[in-house]
């Protein structure tokens, strides 16, 4: 099983890496270092944003998202997928 997920995160990243830099890329309100939070654009490593409030990172995340047209994903404390707005002419 532990094949399996590994094989899953690879794909994951390439599906980043291939939208990364185009109109595609989305923006994710993820948790950052140990107190903070962070906007990061898909496939790119260092934040747009952070702030130790996640109400700010939120709010920039949806502010880039629809001035791209595209998603912004908010992640829970423990990574996970709890929100998303959809931005997309």
């Amino acid at each position: 099983m532990a094949g399996n997920n590994q094989n899953n995160e690879t794909e994951q990243k390439e599906y980043f890496k291939d939208r990364a830099g185009t109109d595609e890329a989305r923006f994710h309100a993820v948790p950052h270092d140990d107190e903070g939070w962070a906007v990061k654009r898909e496939g790119q490593d260092e934040p747009e944003f952070t702030s130790g409030s996640k109400s700010e990172v939120v709010n920039e995340a949806k502010k880039l998202a629809e001035d791209a047209g595209t998603m912004a994903y908010i992640h829970d404390e423990d990574g996970q997928i709890e929100d998303q707005y959809n931005y997309s002419n």
